[in-house]
């Protein structure tokens, strides 16, 4: 996939599939979309290609098909972007949106972390390495992203939620996404190393 130069429509990507979530709201009006948050799920957790993801980001999770289901039984959550282990992408909402991906967060020096940043969610466990293709794909996406929002910040689950999130996880390796977007963005942001 190469999305140079990137083709956005009411905040929808091309060439990334499209599986529309119910779950998102509009933004404050004072948002500026300038951070991204990378997490990691599977579903069961540490399951990989079983769908469950999409179904859950579009509240179409059969709760009683895996005893880990009952645990997040009614949750309603999405995310921007979901990466699969093959790099393939898929977009739930659209990024001039807000999903429902951080919950209570904070990061540079402001709350609600949903409120203005966009969620990229690597299909993985934290803690578990991740694959080269989820690599390119999310290398693409965030330049992609930040060629049309005004991005500054980058960091995991694990940053603007600590204590209650671990994702993505000393699995991740930060500095191969750090060292080729600064390269490019020297003054975007990412979590001290």
């Amino acid at each position: 996939m190469d999305f140079d130069p990137p083709e956005w429509r009411d905040g929808w990507l091309s060439g990334v599939r499209h599986l529309p979530s119910p779950n998102f709201g509009p933004r404050p009006a004072q948002a500026q979309i300038d951070l991204l948050v990378v997490h990691s799920i599977s579903l069961p957790p540490g399951q990989f290609g079983t769908g469950c993801v999409q179904q859950l980001f579009t509240n179409q999770l059969d709760w009683d098909a895996h005893p880990y289901f009952q645990g997040i039984r009614g949750l309603e959550v999405s995310s921007h972007f979901f990466i699969e282990r093959t790099g393939q992408i898929w977009q739930f909402v659209s990024a001039d949106a807000r999903a429902w991906h951080a919950g209570q967060s904070s990061w540079r020096g402001r709350g609600n972390c949903n409120d203005d940043s966009i969620g990229i969610e690597l299909e993985g466990l934290e803690g578990l390495g991740f694959e080269d293709a989820q690599y390119t794909s999310l290398l693409q996406l965030s330049e992609a992203i930040g060629q049309h929002y005004p991005l500054q910040h980058i960091a995991g689950h694990e940053h603007i939620a600590p204590g209650r999130k671990q994702d993505p996880g000393p699995g991740f390796d930060w500095p191969r996404l750090q060292h080729p977007l600064q390269a490019r963005h020297p003054d975007w942001q990412f979590p001290p190393a």
